[in-house]
């Protein structure tokens, strides 16, 4: 089947997040994307809303059988469908875990730049958000081994939140780099919890290690959180995934999403998830496909339209982490500029911590005509800020 991701669809009006932003505005910041989900979920959804009730919902059979054959089937891990427990959200789940698992004035270990609603999740919740920069050089990010290995052996640092392919970079962990940061943290006795929910959005050709699918250390120390949202464009549905093979990190999940209450799947949430994960790989595929293009063609205009800003080389995610350093190291400056200059509305690095004072993140999940609006704009954003 043949899949069309060139057509604008508007999403003005519909209450979306995203774009409720003045007429003359184009929004390409938060991680959601501009294409209509697989069809075999809006068929999915459509045949659920056809019942015409829609009551309390239980999780049925269908949603663990249809993770666990997905992991098995595109990432080569299997999961037992007990390892699973459902929840609304993943940024729901790192808040439940973080008021379990730790307690107020502890260290929660980060590697940023980093998403940053792990710092709302951490600091929220009266615990300390503790930085572990990733080294960059010459336009690439690595981790900082011996930084690490001394924050995580501090008594104070109780969990890790690790991003698995990471948000904002776009870097995708190797198996030996997931193995080494288990085997740090389990010998360090610090808990991970590994959000990887962008793990389905590798570019053709790369493909993303579960963290705990990288050692017995990993598996049996960690907490993992996925979900279909990102992949498939339902992060209005409230649907995904907690994985923890260990009983007693399970049970402590379990009881923590119980107590706040985001344990419970809405009618259409593993309806969706569902289909996603038992229909969805030739929609994926496509989608992976189009959005490596888009990447490289960004790319592309960038080096001959605006040598000055740098993407950061990178195969996971459909962010584009762009090294405005040249330019500036105020990128909320930069960013508030550009929205005023040109009404593109990007998200400023410094939100994401480590060194993103000189970045800006582009969401490059949209058609791709209006992903070269969203280009000219930034140029000549760019272009006024020099002035």
């Amino acid at each position: 089947m043949q899949y069309d991701f060139d057509h604008t669809i508007e999403r003005r009006g519909t209450h979306a997040t995203k774009w409720d932003v003045a007429p003359n505005e184009l929004p390409m910041w938060i991680a959601d994307m501009d294409f209509p989900t697989a069809p075999e979920i809006i068929d999915a959804i459509g045949q659920r809303a056809a019942h015409g009730i829609y009551g309390y919902t239980d999780v049925p059979e269908a949603w663990y059988e249809a993770i666990v054959g997905w992991w098995e089937r595109r990432h080569s891990f299997h999961m037992e469908k007990d390892w699973l427990v459902f929840s609304t959200g993943v940024v729901p789940t790192i808040s439940s875990v973080v008021r379990k698992l730790t307690t107020p004035g502890e260290n929660i270990l980060t590697m940023t730049p980093v998403y940053d609603i792990f710092f709302h999740s951490i600091e929220n919740n009266g615990r300390k958000a503790l930085e572990c920069p990733l080294s960059y050089q010459a336009g690439e990010y690595r981790i900082d081994w011996g930084d690490l290995e001394r924050k995580l052996a501090d008594p104070q640092t109780s969990l890790m939140l690790l991003c698995n392919p990471h948000n904002p970079v776009g870097s995708v962990w190797d198996r030996q780099t997931l193995a080494r940061i288990g085997e740090l943290c389990w010998e360090h006795h610090v808990t991970v919890l590994s959000d990887e929910i962008h793990c389905d959005l590798t570019d053709p050709g790369f493909s993303y290690t579960p963290f705990a699918a990288a050692s017995e250390q990993c598996l049996q120390n960690s907490i993992t959180c996925i979900a279909p949202t990102k992949a498939f464009n339902l992060a209005g549905l409230q649907t995904s995934a907690v994985a923890a093979a260990n009983p007693v990190l399970r049970h402590k999940v379990w009881r923590a999403l119980n107590t706040d209450e985001v344990a419970e799947p809405n009618c259409f949430a593993a309806e969706a998830a569902v289909a996603a994960f038992t229909k969805g790989d030739a929609w994926l595929d496509a989608l992976r496909a189009y959005l490596a293009e888009n990447k490289r063609q960004a790319q592309a205009f960038l080096r001959c339209e605006l040598p000055q800003i740098r993407p950061v080389l990178s195969h996971g995610t459909y962010l584009l982490w762009l090294d405005c350093g040249a330019v500036t190291s105020r990128s909320d400056d930069l960013a508030r500029l550009i929205r005023e200059k040109t009404g593109l509305r990007l998200s400023a690095g410094s939100a994401y911590r480590g060194n993103g004072n000189q970045f800006l993140r582009m969401n490059l999940a949209c058609p791709r005509s209006r992903m070269f609006d969203g280009l000219a704009r930034l140029k000549k954003g760019i272009c006024a800020y020099r002035v």
